[in-house]
């Protein structure tokens, strides 16, 4: 497939600039890829799709505040600083991406925060808009990851064109987020309450967590026509041993899996064994996947609203199927969804 085949109209006004008042009160489309009928429902009916035994993979990465505003020596310009990941826990060295990225040269410092409690190096230059910074800190290591989170905020989306405000440390993140590392929140699992979660499980449903620490990868523009050039970044996730068995046993005994987010479902295609059962895994995954794909683990997936040409409306179309899922994103478009990180949600089956 190619990348003008996943273009449609999207209204600037339907890119959501707030989450829902309640998590679970958002609205929630629901795809039946079988009998190809859209429902539409509110997010927290969802209860009713799911049975004693089935199986919800849920992504637990918890993102951390990773953009930070830095003035230049000598000039005093503000510079813009979005950290990617510590690539070097001993010497400080984090992959960053920085703006205006023409400003910043190898050897320039950089303070931030109040009476410049913290100070970085440039480098080294690894892309047009990347650098390797070297923060300079005596402290321990929790010491200095303290001041980080304390300089940073929230990561929203550039797209979202809004400061964060203080509810989105909050609701930027999921209820069950435990390990921290991502830079972009897995936006399907946002939709779940601890209510739902308990009510999911009073009802039998099982819950089995990876951890895909999400980068900005994941939303980079798609910039060659033909999808099999496209590459995406590495992302950084773990299947523990217990996720697999959960999974494995249900499959085998004919139990709906649900793959919460386009996340959980890379993390767990990246990791199939040959006879299509799901393997415990540690490391790195760059897996990109596009119509036409065969998916191994999941029969079910909960997703939001994605933009136009995005790796994820492409992933989510090889799932719910090309045609069907362009037919229910001109439906929604029509029915006023709300799309793209703080969206409403849909629920293919």
């Amino acid at each position: 497939m190619r990348l003008s085949d996943f273009r449609f109209m999207l209204p600037n006004e339907l890119i959501a600039s707030h989450p829902s008042h309640e998590r679970e009160e958002c609205r929630l489309m629901v795809l039946n890829r079988k009998k190809e009928t859209i429902e539409h429902k509110v997010f927290k009916d969802v209860l009713n799709y799911f049975d004693d035994g089935d199986i919800m993979i849920l992504n637990n990465t918890k993102v951390f505040p990773a953009r930070l505003y830095g003035t230049k020596e000598k000039t005093g310009a503000t510079i813009e600083v979005f950290l990617l990941r510590e690539l070097n826990r001993e010497a400080r060295l984090w992959d960053v991406l920085v703006e205006p990225a023409r400003k910043i040269r190898i050897g320039n410092k950089l303070y931030f925060g109040e009476n410049d409690i913290l100070m970085a190096e440039v480098i080294d230059n690894t892309t047009s808009r990347g650098r390797t910074l070297r923060f300079l800190y005596d402290g321990t290591h929790e010491e200095f990851k303290h001041i980080l989170e304390s300089l940073g905020e929230t990561p929203l989306p550039k797209i979202i064109k809004r400061a964060p405000e203080p509810e989105d440390k909050d609701r930027y993140q999921t209820i069950y987020a435990k390990h921290i590392g991502a830079v972009a929140a897995p936006t399907a699992g946002l939709h779940f309450s601890r209510e739902l979660l308990k009510r999911l499980e009073i009802k039998g449903v099982n819950f089995a967590e990876v951890t895909l620490h999400v980068g900005l990868g994941t939303f980079r523009n798609v910039d060659v026509e033909d999808l099999s050039k496209h590459k995406m970044d590495s992302e950084d996730f773990f299947i523990p041993e217990e996720t697999a068995e959960i999974v494995n046993k249900a499959k085998e005994n004919k139990h709906k899996i649900c793959a919460v987010g386009t996340t959980s479902m890379r993390a767990i295609e990246s990791s199939v064994s040959t006879y299509g059962t799901l393997n415990p895994y540690k490391g790195w995954t760059n897996k990109f996947i596009f119509p036409p794909y065969d998916f191994s683990i999941a029969d079910a997936m909960v997703t939001n609203f994605h933009l136009p040409q995005s790796t994820l409306m492409m992933m989510v179309s090889a799932f719910a199927g090309y045609d069907f899922l362009l037919k229910a994103y001109k439906v929604a478009v029509e029915e006023k969804y709300n799309f793209f990180t703080y969206g409403d949600a849909m629920l293919i089956v």
